[in-house]
Order: C-alpha cells, then structure tokens, then sequence
C-alpha cells in the first residue's frame, strides 16, 4: 500500500516530511493523519535529527480535509467523530511540540488543516503562488482542533477575520499577519532559502533549540511574575553547566567550532 508521507534525511541530520497524496491535493484522511503522527514522533526521538522541514508534492500543500473522508465522518457516531478529531488534534500538538526546529514549506494552497499545519511550524515560507484559507464555516464547521495554533500564529483578531469569511488570502497577506515569515519567488527560490536555513540551523546547539522551544512555549504569555523569573533563571543556569553549554562557550572563546558541528 502507498503512503501518505515520505521522509528524507540529509547527511547534516535535516529531515524532509513530504505529503504525497498529489491526486487529492495532500488532503487529510485518517491514514495520513496517523502516517504523519507517527513519523512526527519518530523524528522526534530521534537525537540525529537537526531540524524538520514539512513540504508537499504537487500543486497544492493541503486542501484540508479529504472528500472521502468527510463523508465518512458524517456516518460516525458521536464517540467515532471525537476519536477522530482527536487523532487530528494529536497531530497537531506533536508538530507543535516537536523538540527540533520545524520549518512549513509551502508551494501551493492550504485550506483548513493546511493551515493548521503551517501555524503549528516554528516558520514557514511560502511562494508567490500559496493561498490560505480557514474554510471551514463554508462547510458548516468551525477549525476547532487547528485554532489554538492559528492564534498563536496571527493573533486573534486576524483569526476572527479570516475564520469568520472563509476568504481566500495570499502569501503576501499570510507575511503580513505572521502566518508565514518569508515569501520567495517561485518553487526554486523556496528550495534554496530551505537549504540556507537548514545550513544555519545545524550549526546550532541541538539541546539549546530544544531548549529554547520549550523555553519560548513556557514564556507565552505568562504573567511577568517571581515564578517566571525563577524558571528562566533556573533554566539558564542549567544550561549553563550543561556539556553542550560548555562546550559552546568553550568554542566561541577559543576560536574554533563546536563538537556538534564538527559532528
């Protein structure tokens, strides 16, 4: 049987998840919502892994959700349709989470969970010819599972606006409201600033990116109290007794790279 996923890893530790449904537009049906779950977490445990890159194959980065497969739910039992949206929300939060650095490559459309996707990335660029779109009150539902992320990602004023249409936007509007960080000219240009990007992210400490994920999602929004300044102090302090802290400093102040690049 085909699958929905495949996984590339450079010699440097980046790895590539592609959607390979192109036929239907790398729309979401439950098999690759497990395949991408799985290869999520896989990624994830693996201490090789440098950085994630998630592109699609064909004209379009993901048209949401699966015709099929919406026919399908609307057949499910109550009990089905929350063990179903709760895989898709498992998904989510392990791209979230992810400890490494993760990077949305987005060629073509994204629609409903597309964008999901995109929002739960640390980054993503975009080319000329994306489009978005929160379609899902044109079909009668609302992004449930996917709105946690979007918000974090653009706010949720811009949320409201583009949920509540269902209007089509662009990259360049997508640059605007923080949905993407990087418009490039076409497909070619995306590839290059990917391979740029990977090169800088591996001369990176990988305990301190995972670090410093998990610091990020701690700070968010969290009231500026004594908690918080003893948690960021707390973490800087064992970072800084820590062999990759070492070994950073180390480096930096005698002139020469780090074992994990020379690695």
């Amino acid at each position: 049987m085909a699958t929905s996923i495949t996984t590339r890893v450079d010699p440097s530790g980046c790895a590539t998840l592609t959607l390979d449904r192109p036929e239907r537009h790398n729309a979401f049906d439950d098999r690759l919502v497990a395949e991408l779950t799985a290869a999520l977490e896989r990624l994830g445990e693996d201490r090789r892994i440098r950085a994630v890159f998630l592109a699609a194959a064909g004209p379009s980065f993901s048209a949401g959700a699966d015709l099929g497969w919406m026919r399908r739910t609307a057949g499910y039992s109550g009990e089905e349709n929350l063990r179903d949206a709760t895989a898709l929300a498992s998904l989510m939060r392990a791209l979230h989470r992810l400890p490494q650095p993760t990077v949305a490559l987005v060629q073509g459309a994204a629609y409903g969970g597309g964008v999901g996707l995109v929002a739960c990335c640390d980054f993503a660029l975009a080319t000329r010819r994306a489009r978005f779109c929160l379609s899902e009150v044109r079909l009668g539902l609302v992004p449930a599972v996917i709105s946690p992320y979007v918000v974090a990602a653009i706010g949720p004023r811009e949320a409201r606006r583009w949920a509540l249409t269902a209007e089509v936007f662009d990259a360049e509007e997508a640059r605007r409201v923080g949905l993407v960080q990087e418009v490039l000219a076409d497909e070619e240009a995306l590839a290059a600033r990917a391979a740029a990007l990977a090169a800088g992210l591996v001369r990176n400490g990988p305990a301190a990116l995972a670090g410093a994920k998990d610091l990020l999602r701690r700070v968010a929004g969290a009231p500026l109290d004594d908690a918080l300044l003893a948690d960021t102090a707390a973490r800087i302090a064992a970072v800084r007794a820590s062999p990759e802290g070492r070994e950073g400093l180390s480096a930096f102040l005698e002139k020469r790279t780090p074992s994990w690049v020379e690695g």
